[in-house]
């Protein structure tokens, strides 16, 4: 391995642990181009694996609307590691000092019924439904590391396992054939305020698009989605950040809700 991407890779590690600042690998290590950030990502990862976070539950990808793009600096989708220990079901409590910087999105999480190997030709959304067991409504952690959003990089978010701080899971449906997940309506409410609505289409059109965009980004590095892992499909609303003490509700028309306290 080249020893610039473990030294990235430890550096990242020990962040973590010591609650540092997030700073892009790009800028420390000189780390560059994607190729080079998800080497870093691999690696710290094995690294978070070794420190007791638990197997592989499956993946994110993040940043997969303009707003979100934009508001990170980047024009990309990404994708990261979803670990076992940082799996929670509904309802759940999480500690906001258990974070530096506790951010939620809001997404339809997609579980899988069989493995998505490398193939012939790439992963379509029309072609996922084959390997759907179920979905879920499901809240992304994202762990930031109080990150200065005007100075960031794909790099280096992609190498710090694109922010990827744990998931909150609804009830898994199996029914999800019956809802329209292009246009399903999404409800937020949020610690008291005004339930916000969106649709599940916000992110990339179809939560079945994410799942063939991160399909073939693991195919295209030699690894596969395996049955029974999520991919969480990115955020139907912008990232919201509590302050601790907020009861939060996010609920998915025909596929159910997932509430999280955070205290």
């Amino acid at each position: 391995m080249d020893g610039n991407i473990e030294a990235a890779a430890q550096a990242l590690l020990q962040g973590r642990k010591g609650r540092d600042p997030f700073q892009s690998v790009a800028d420390t290590h000189g780390i560059s181009g994607m190729t080079g950030a998800y080497d870093v990502q691999e690696r710290f990862v094995e690294l978070l694996r070794d420190d007791g976070a638990g197997a592989i539950a499956g993946y994110k990808i993040a940043l997969t609307s303009k707003v979100m793009q934009e508001m990170c600096g980047v024009d990309r989708p990404l994708a990261g590691a979803i670990l076992n220990e940082a799996v929670h079901n509904s309802p759940a409590r999480i500690a906001h000092g258990d974070f530096q910087h506790l951010g939620l999105e809001f997404e339809t999480a997609v579980i899988l019924a069989a493995d998505m190997p490398a193939r012939g030709e790439p992963y379509t959304r029309d072609g996922v439904a084959a390997f759907v067991e179920a979905c879920a409504p499901a809240f992304e952690l994202i762990e930031d590391r109080n990150a200065d959003y005007a100075a960031l990089d794909a790099v280096g978010i992609t190498a710090d396992n694109a922010w990827n701080g744990g998931v909150v899971l609804g009830e898994p449906s199996t029914a999800w054939r019956e809802v329209d997940l292009t246009s399903a309506r999404v409800t937020l409410g949020w610690a008291g305020e005004a339930p916000a609505e969106a649709s599940t289409g916000e992110a990339m059109g179809h939560p079945f698009e994410a799942v063939a965009w991160v399909a073939n980004h693991l195919n295209a590095r030699g690894q596969a989605l395996k049955a029974g892992q999520l991919v969480m499909t990115g955020s139907t609303m912008k990232t919201r950040f509590p302050a601790g003490g907020e009861e939060i509700v996010y609920t998915i028309d025909g596929l159910g809700s997932v509430a999280l306290t955070i205290v």
